[in-house]
């Protein structure tokens, strides 16, 4: 399968999986509505698929709502392999990422950084 036509797919996939969330139509109580899904890597063969999930929440709930999904998996993947029309569906493996996270932490940081130097390079007399 073309590289194009595996972005589309997991795109696809990302799009159902979140709407899925959304909608908490996955019934595991440690799935937080929440919880985001960043992207979706699919192999070129479409025996798995890589789905990365992050959130603000705690780290500790990141991590419970990532084992809520893989055991909610094959619930998952039965029902968008019922929506897409494709030969194959890959089995989904349901990884934490914390980059948006660290991402905003990292902001907030240099956010701070240029406060307190334009602070000592206001207070430095002319």
């Amino acid at each position: 399968m073309g590289e194009y036509r595996l972005a589309k797919l997991g795109e696809q996939i990302r799009e159902e999986i979140a709407s899925l969330i959304a909608t908490q139509k996955i019934k595991d109580p440690r799935v937080s509505t929440f919880l985001s899904i960043n992207r979706v890597d699919v192999v070129a063969d479409l025996a798995y698929a890589k789905v990365y999930v992050s959130s603000f929440l705690p780290e500790g709930q990141i991590n419970k709502g990532v084992a809520g999904l893989n055991s909610a998996a094959g619930f998952i993947q039965s029902t968008i392999a019922k929506k897409l029309t494709i030969r194959k569906f890959p089995k989904l493996t349901f990884i934490a990422d914390n980059s948006i996270k660290e991402g905003f932490e990292m902001v907030h940081k240099l956010n701070q950084l240029q406060a307190e130097e334009n602070g000592s390079g206001q207070t430095t007399g002319e």
